[in-house]
Formats: structure tokens, C-alpha cells, sequence
């Protein structure tokens, strides 16, 4: 069964400018108020004001005057939307200040709609946003019932025409003429209009009001384009006070990645870096980025890491808000997990690499690697193991030992044997190496030799001078 949860946030113009509720703050279009926080309320400031009336209620008491941003409404909306795709993958915004979700997919998945609810209520909460719901089998109805009593509102066991007849007609600000005329014909409310016999109502009001009435009612489709998830992540958390430790800033970075890895997951993306942006009270903002060595969507590896960088951070001024964005996200890769590995067993190497590069800096980290040369001391690499400076290995780094000695030692030859602190026997051999002929030629052939303890070694015959070398020891 079709189920709809409307999500409507009527105080977004306010919310989505002012995240401080210490001082009275008011929203302005057109020059008149058209939302107030409760401090304002207190003053005796209502919608409709002007700013010179709001000024004289005001007194000497501070208010803040704000002009409505409706770009920074759908902002705030769309990183809704990206919190609600973790709820349900069909959901699209409406109205400019509300989510429609359907939910009767997924009640199974939350196992029962109160779950489910309670869900949406936290995560609402959590991100200091407030809504009005409504429930019902069709998003138009659960949009109209968000306006009624939260009893009426959630009360799906009713009938939904009985649900929708107290609504008063001046909801549908968008058939404004059309409600006007019901309105001197003495319809007030939608049970007054649903009574009407369909024919003699189409006449009336037109095509446009009737196929409302329908898809409010489910007799006939309601077509809506579904949210799809942007290609990049973008969330932020405003504190409502200002922060000056470093301490305080942590509860907000647990439910920012927790964030990201829920979207991170649903839309089957990893990264690799993450770039946290401190809003100041100043508006000034201070980048941090938190870099891994393999794409991931795991939220407590990211905590991890960023607390390590957030430890070495000194806040100069208060923090007002704080940002997370990942502009390059990857399509997610299949972990390979091993079924009988312990639960305690050593966490791997490049988690590792990741704390240290976070806590001492990517110059701190080297790494060995090979590059596409012929002679063995020159195709070994020491650089900066961070991401963008990998270095592909060639086919034969397989084959050799990444411990090379400074110089190549000279080995003791008596009768048919080579002796290295103990007598040598080939195991794998020889590869030929020539190169150089141009400045100063090198002609060898590397074996690979063990020692009576199992010991490998890397030794070659210079083919030049006849004389033998040791290059490297396996380990």
C-alpha cells in the first residue's frame, strides 16, 4: 500500500539564516516579516510587520533583520533530501519547504512504521530543523494534513476524506481565484467542496482544481520527478552558539559522518579525502582535509582520522558552524572480507599508513616502489606515500628484493662454490641485465642463491669481469 510522509518545514526561511536563538531575529520579503524566532515573539513581533514597527516593538533590545535567502532555503532542502534518501529512495521536495517520502516500501526495513517515524524524528531533531507531518496514501493529502492537528495529521486508520474536511480552503494558495469564488458561494473547507457532485464541480472551478481534488484523493496519478543524489556531498551543522574548544566541535563530526556514510552508501560511492570547513564568527572559513589511502565509506575510520588532524588544530576565533564536503566521489569496490579472520586480529597496514599521514603530516610517510628502469639500483624509489603519488611497479619488482645494498659486495669463490658467511646454492636463475651501453656498459645475470638456513639472496655474475656479487637479501 501506497504510504506518504510529508515533511514540512515552515520555519526553513528562518532556520536556514540564523542558527543563534540568543537574540530576537526576524525574516523580511517584500519589507514586511514573514517568519520570527521565539525571542522575537516575546517582544510582541508577529508576521505581516514592517521593519519600522518591528524596530519600535523592538526598543533597545537588539534585533537582527535578515532578507529571506530562498537559494539558501533549497540548499538546506536539498542536504534534507540527501539525509531523507537513508529513509527512502522515492522522495522529492515540494512547495519550496517540504519533503514528500514514501514510506510504505520500506516499513518492513525499519520493521513497523513507529520506528520509521521515530527515525525521522531524530534525525530531524539532530540537525536542529523542526517539521510538521502529515500521513496519508497520497503526498498531496499528507501535505494538506500536515496543516491539521498532529491526532488528525498521523491518523491513518481513518478514513482520509474525514481526515481532510476541517482543512480550511485557503490552504490551496495556489487556486487563490478559485478559492475566492467558493469562498462567496459559502464553501469554506474541503469537506464542503469534496461534498460538491464532481460534474457541477468541474464546470465551476475548471480542469486544473478538479485534477487536484482527484490526485489529493487518489483517483488519479500524481507523476513527481524522484530525488536523485548529486554526484558530490556538501552537509553542514550550525551550533546556535559560538565554540572555542576543540572538544565541543567532535559531537558535531560523528553525526556529519555518520551523514556521509549513510549517503555514501545508498548511492554505492567511496572517497578518499574529506574536506572539513570551520565557519567562523567571523565568516571566515578555515579548510581542513583528511586524506586516505583507499576510498572507503566507513564513518569511524573517517573519525578517526579527522580527530587525530582536529588534535592538532588551534581554534584563533569562536566557530560559529561547521561544513564536511567531498567533491570527488568514486563508484564503491567490493571488500573482500575473510570469514575466519578474528574479530581481535591486527588492523591492516593502511590504516595504519592513514593515522600516521594524519597525525605527522604526508611528508612524514615514504614509501618503496619501483620505476621503469633496466639497472636494480636505479629502479628502486623512495617517495611521499599519499594518494596522487603512486608509482607503478614493473613486472620484475616481483622477483626482487626491495633491500639492496649500498654497493654490491663481492662473494668469495672457491673451487665450484660461492660463499656469503656460509656456502650458496642457485635456486632460480639467471635474468639478464644490460644497460648503460651508451656511458658506461653493465652486462649481468642475477640468480637467486639460499644459504643452509634458508636465507635468499640476490647475487649476479658481472659477465664483464667474470666476477661475482651480492645485490640484495630477501626477507
Amino acid at each position: 500500500m501506497s504510504l506518504w510522509l510529508c515533511l514540512r518545514f515552515d520555519q526553513l526561511p528562518l532556520q536556514c539564516l540564523s542558527h543563534c536563538e540568543q537574540q530576537p531575529v526576524a525574516v523580511m520579503a517584500a519589507q514586511r516579516v514573514i517568519r520570527i524566532n521565539d525571542c522575537a515573539a516575546a517582544l510582541g513581533i508577529c508576521q505581516g510587520m514592517g521593519a519600522a514597527t518591528v524596530r519600535a516593538l523592538a526598543g533597545e533590545e537588539p534585533i537582527r533583520l535578515l532578507e529571506r535567502d530562498k537559494q539558501a532555503e533549497q540548499r538546506c532542502l536539498q542536504q534534507l533530501c540527501c539525509w531523507a534518501y537513508s529513509i527512502t529512495p522515492t522522495l522529492y521536495s515540494w512547495q519550496f519547504d517540504c519533503l514528500q517520502l514514501e514510506i510504505g516500501g520500506c516499513l518492513s526495513l525499519f520493521q513497523g512504521l513507529d520506528t520509521l517515524l521515530a527515525e525521522v524524528a531524530d534525525g530531524i531533531s539532530s540537525r536542529g530543523y523542526c517539521a510538521h507531518h502529515g500521513l496519508a496514501p497520497t503526498p498531496k493529502a499528507a501535505w494538506l494534513l500536515s496543516f491539521a492537528p498532529s491526532v488528525t495529521a498521523m491518523a491513518i486508520q481513518q478514513p482520509l476524506e474525514q481526515r481532510l474536511s476541517p482543512l480550511p480552503l485557503n490552504l490551496l494558495k495556489e487556486f487563490a481565484a478559485t478559492v475566492d469564488s467558493l469562498r462567496r458561494a459559502g464553501l469554506h473547507t474541503v469537506g464542503d467542496v469534496l461534498a460538491l457532485p464532481p460534474a457541477a464541480l468541474g464546470r465551476r472551478c475548471g480542469k486544473a482544481f478538479t485534477h487536484f481534488l482527484q490526485q489529493l484523493l487518489g483517483q488519479r496519478e500524481d507523476l513527481q520527478t524522484d530525488y536523485k543524489p548529486p554526484s558530490n556531498f556538501n552537509d553542514e551543522y550550525w551550533f546556535g552558539y559560538e565554540v572555542k574548544t576543540n572538544d565541543e566541535l567532535i559531537p558535531a563530526v560523528q553525526q556529519l559522518l555518520q551523514s556521509l556514510c549513510y549517503f555514501l552508501r545508498n548511492t554505492q560511492l567511496q572517497t578518499s579525502e574529506i574536506n572539513w570547513q570551520l565557519i567562523g564568527s567571523d565568516k571566515k572559513l578555515q579548510n581542513i582535509y583528511v586524506r586516505s589511502a583507499n576510498s572507503h565509506s566507513d564513518w569511524k575510520n573517517w573519525y578517526q582520522l579527522t580527530c587525530l588532524r582536529f588534535e592538532q588544530l588551534h581554534l584563533t576565533s569562536g566557530v560559529e558552524g561547521l561544513a564536511l564536503a567531498c567533491p570527488q566521489l568514486q563508484p564503491g569496490q567490493q571488500e573482500s572480507i575473510d570469514l575466519f579472520s578474528p574479530h581481535n586480529q591486527r588492523e591492516p597496514l593502511a590504516a595504519l599508513l592513514d593515522r600516521l599521514r594524519n597525525r605527522l603530516g604526508l611528508q612524514a610517510v615514504k614509501k618503496l616502489g619501483c620505476r621503469d628502469e633496466h639497472l636494480p639500483e636505479l629502479a628502486m624509489l623512495v617517495s611521499n606515500d599519499h594518494p596522487g603519488n603512486e608509482h607503478r611497479a614493473s613486472q620484475h619488482c616481483a622477483q626482487r628484493p626491495f633491500w639492496l645494498m649500498p654497493q654490491p659486495k663481492k662473494l668469495r669463490h672457491h673451487g665450484k662454490n660461492l660463499y656469503w658467511n656460509d656456502a650458496l646454492s642457485m635456486v632460480c636463475g639467471p635474468e639478464r641485465i644490460e644497460d648503460n651501453w651508451w656511458q658506461e656498459p653493465v652486462s649481468r645475470d642475477y640468480y637467486i642463491a639460499t644459504d643452509k638456513s634458508n636465507q635468499r639472496y640476490w647475487v649476479f655474475r658481472d659477465r664483464l669481469t667474470q666476477q661475482w656479487y651480492v645485490h640484495g637479501v630477501f626477507a
